[in-house]
């Protein structure tokens, strides 16, 4: 009994070194970045580990007037539309094929999952063809439309695992009252899923910020770029100021990073949640 106690205990330990070892692999990488970007162009290049003799804050500010501000505000447009509008035609989707009854619903699942299995690089030619024709290149409607296709066929396939856990004895007793299956929606199915809505909406989230091949592509003109295709941009324009560019990145980054602590807590427990039943 003793050396069960004694090998459980070296297990744990075991177990939380690996965890805070995991731990500084990731935030040592975010702490050198935010320390290189309050630094001058010399202290980066001969001391890049070192810690910042003055803190240069306004490598922000100069970030933001070479048009990491346009970029920014660029790509919140088209994240929060094509994150919006993934997660609610994705919901009704995942609503309809886990609690109607009706002929094909399995085939329709599986022609929506379906979407998974197309590689967003084989379809690029013909996806610049068809925004062409639509008068949809070089927009941000077009951009977002694309985003919402290929996030698609996830999102629902997370929404109806989660939701076939779900009880179905509060639709049936709120049907039984009169209400409408529009009201059901709106006012019972979508307060108990909001831990998944919240996990779709920081993959759509991650998935439309970082995005660079489409973003690339799709659209031409400096004035509508995101900002990762800004970045690059910038890169070219401060092939020597560093400590700016990395002040871009932090930026860019930020937005990530703060919508996942915002919403950690609903992000595990859609997950976990969601994993119960599919």
């Amino acid at each position: 009994m003793r050396y069960q106690k004694w090998y459980g205990s070296m297990g744990r330990i075991a177990v939380f070194l690996v965890f805070v070892l995991l731990a500084v692999l990731v935030i040592l990488p975010l702490v050198w970045m935010l320390l290189s970007s309050v630094k001058d162009n010399t202290s980066f290049l001969t001391e890049p580990w070192s810690w910042p003799k003055t803190f240069r804050i306004g490598n922000y500010w100069y970030a933001l007037k070479y048009g990491v501000g346009r970029y920014f505000l660029n790509s919140l447009l088209v994240t929060v539309v094509s994150v919006f509008l993934t997660v609610v035609f994705s919901a009704l989707a995942a609503y309809a094929v886990s609690r109607f009854q009706f002929k094909g619903r399995n085939l329709v699942f599986l022609f929506i999952l379906g979407g998974m299995m197309i590689s967003p690089e084989v379809n690029l030619v013909s996806l610049f063809k068809l925004m062409q024709n639509l008068k949809l290149y070089n927009t941000h409607l077009g951009l977002i439309i694309t985003y919402c296709v290929f996030q698609f066929s996830f999102t629902v396939l997370l929404f109806r695992s989660y939701m076939l856990s779900l009880p179905r004895a509060v639709e049936e007793s709120a049907l039984l009252d009169g209400c409408s299956v529009l009201k059901l929606f709106i006012h019972i199915i979508i307060p108990m899923c909001k831990p998944i809505l919240a996990s779709g909406a920081l993959f759509a989230t991650m998935h439309a910020w970082n995005e660079y091949m489409f973003a690339t592509v799709l659209i031409e003109s400096d004035s509508l770029k995101t900002i990762p295709v800004g970045l690059v941009t910038l890169q070219a324009a401060l092939r020597t100021d560093y400590p700016v560019l990395i002040s871009g990145l932090v930026i860019s980054a930020s937005v990530v990073v703060i919508a996942f602590l915002v919403f950690q807590k609903q992000f595990i427990r859609g997950l976990s949640q969601g994993s119960i039943k599919g």
